[in-house]
């Protein structure tokens, strides 16, 4: 990955400059893509109590949840690539992970082939993706709530439990009218996925190294981005003490680094309209993180 290997890499972008190559058909994201809904629907059904090996036509069941969980990635990446391209920058189409987890998927990203010219684009290219997520993973949190079910926590007996945000905490009140805290709620497929995207989109905004979030900071606060790095950093070691998911995040960006590449133009300055964006994402992240988001 040489050339320009101060590649980007995040949850949803890995940049890197290559030389030109031609068009090739896509058969291999095609692929990846079907193997993903495969895998999101094995998912979905099993998190509806099918037996896959046994009634395997059941499938079919997990279609609310593959389909919501999709959606969401899906409209991410596609995100940073058309804007990507509004602003001169390759990018592939997304590539699709399947996976063999509760989730079906270890999410997306795409590939950009070219470097990003300046901080007006790299601000705009780092914020669309969250974005985009977050405007089909909002409405399909509220739709799931809404199909949820309440049962008292004697009700229950083990399990996952999921955590909770600033805002699943507003929407839970506002729909279902309890407390997060004083019931347990059964998230209808599509709320789980909506629940899912919202806690993706927080992990691509942490503001540190080359995540959608550091690429956000560097543009907006560009002499601060490494301690605003560092400090981030640095504050996940303790919240890896209550969900030890965190040690995955904490190796990743170790072994990726906290600095940010450099641009072709560092000197354009931002518009107003794009510290608005950069704003809009920072009250998105702040709203969505979850410090502890499962618990046995």
């Amino acid at each position: 990955m040489e050339r320009w290997r101060e590649s980007e890499i995040k949850a949803g972008v890995i940049s890197e400059r290559n030389e030109p190559r031609g068009k090739k058909p896509p058969f291999f994201h095609i692929f990846l893509l079907i193997a993903t809904l495969i895998t999101t629907m094995l998912a979905g059904a099993l998190q509806e109590g099918v037996d896959i090996l046994r009634q395997p036509l059941l499938i079919y069941k997990g279609l609310p949840f593959s389909l919501t969980l999709m959606l969401i990635l899906g409209t991410h990446e596609i995100g940073h690539y058309i804007t990507s391209k509004r602003n001169g920058v390759k990018a592939t189409l997304p590539y699709f992970i399947p996976a063999p987890s509760l989730l079906g998927t270890f999410g997306a990203f795409i590939k950009m082939e070219s470097p990003i010219p300046d901080r007006r684009a790299l601000l705009k290219i780092g914020v669309s993706g969250p974005l985009a997520g977050f405007i089909i993973a909002l409405p399909a949190t509220i739709i799931g709530l809404g199909l949820s079910e309440i049962k008292e926590p004697s009700q229950m007996k083990g399990g996952i439990s999921l955590g909770s945000s600033i805002l699943l905490s507003f929407l839970t009140k506002t729909i279902l009218g309890v407390s997060d805290n004083s019931v347990d709620i059964v998230l209808h497929p599509i709320g789980l996925a909506g629940w899912i995207g919202l806690f993706v989109t927080a992990l691509n905004l942490l503001p540190m190294g080359q995540l959608d979030g550091g690429h956000i900071v560097y543009s907006l606060f560009k002499r601060r981005h490494k301690i605003l790095s560092l400090i981030t950093f640095i504050s996940l070691f303790p919240l890896a003490y209550f969900w030890e998911g965190w040690l995955f995040w904490i190796m990743a960006v170790f072994l990726f680094g906290l600095r940010h590449p450099m641009l072709v133009d560092e000197i354009t300055p931002l518009q107003n309209e794009d510290k608005i964006l950069g704003i809009v994402a920072i009250i998105i992240f702040i709203i969505t993180f979850i410090p502890v988001p499962f618990k046995i």
